[in-house]
């Protein structure tokens, strides 16, 4: 028998989630950001920050130790970050020594994103390629950092990509995994639920005409591994040092993993 996955709280055979998954982005590519700053109040800016504080680039300025030393930039790698977002604050926090790459299986999200880049004047130093996180299309050990910002829940096989990004990190290279998460604080979860089931697809309806799109992230979030289930995933792709950050109150986590 075909092996099953979940879509939101649909099960579906496993060759057709990443179909699905991918009409989903292309449906609300132009408006994606915007959603994100509607649907958590802008919260995710600051969510994204403690990512970026985390990735840790070169000081912004100077050309950073890593090149002084190897005569190579500090390069990132961010899966499934289409529109460039976490790529772009990543290098504008950096110096001359940072560089980007921006992964994603989702050519609309990428089209975003390369004309963001020209905008701000990064296209030079952010490129874009389209592909799986399943299946990257980079060399071993190719990357100081890689990251994945509320993307790694959308994979199919999630264990695939894991595997995928240690084999691409160079030793001594970090993981960082910003996702959804499971709420910690009493009332809180309520009203969490509450808000996201009832709330959040009315609203995508509004902006991108679309509010089955925002469903699905709705349920997906809930199907996702628990923390410790996920940190334990982090673990066994080969990863050291695993560790799981809640932020505001559980609604996203960070999990951090190091290849030595």
């Amino acid at each position: 028998m075909p092996e099953n996955t979940n879509f939101g709280f649909r099960e579906v055979p496993l060759t057709e989630k990443q179909t699905l998954v991918d009409d989903v982005f292309a449906s609300v590519a132009r408006r994606y950001d915007l959603m994100n700053d509607l649907m958590s109040g802008g919260l995710h800016r600051a969510w994204k920050d403690v990512l970026v504080t985390a990735v840790n680039p070169p000081t912004k300025g100077r050309p950073g130790r890593l090149k002084e030393k190897t005569g190579r930039p500090f390069t990132l790698l961010d899966v499934a970050g289409g529109t460039g977002d976490v790529a772009m604050r990543v290098i504008e926090a950096g110096g001359e020594g940072t560089r980007a790459v921006v992964a994603d299986i989702n050519g609309a999200m990428l089209d975003v994103g390369r004309e963001r880049a020209r905008a701000r004047g990064l296209g030079d130093v952010v490129q874009f390629a389209e592909g799986n996180a399943e299946a990257l299309p980079f060399a071993d050990r190719s990357f100081d950092a890689v990251t994945i910002a509320f993307g790694i829940r959308n994979v199919p096989r999630i264990a695939q990509a894991l595997a995928e990004a240690h084999r691409v990190l160079r030793i001594g290279g970090r993981f960082l995994c910003l996702e959804f998460s499971s709420v910690d604080v009493p009332g809180l979860d309520t009203l969490y639920n509450l808000y996201s089931f009832n709330l959040i697809p009315v609203l995508g309806r509004i902006v991108t005409d679309d509010g089955e799109a925002y469903r699905y992230l709705v349920e997906s979030i809930r199907r996702f591994p628990k923390p410790q289930e996920f940190a334990e995933m982090i673990a066994v792709a080969g990863f050291r040092r695993v560790t799981c950050r809640p932020i505001t109150g559980g609604i996203v986590a960070l999990h951090s993993g190091w290849r030595l």
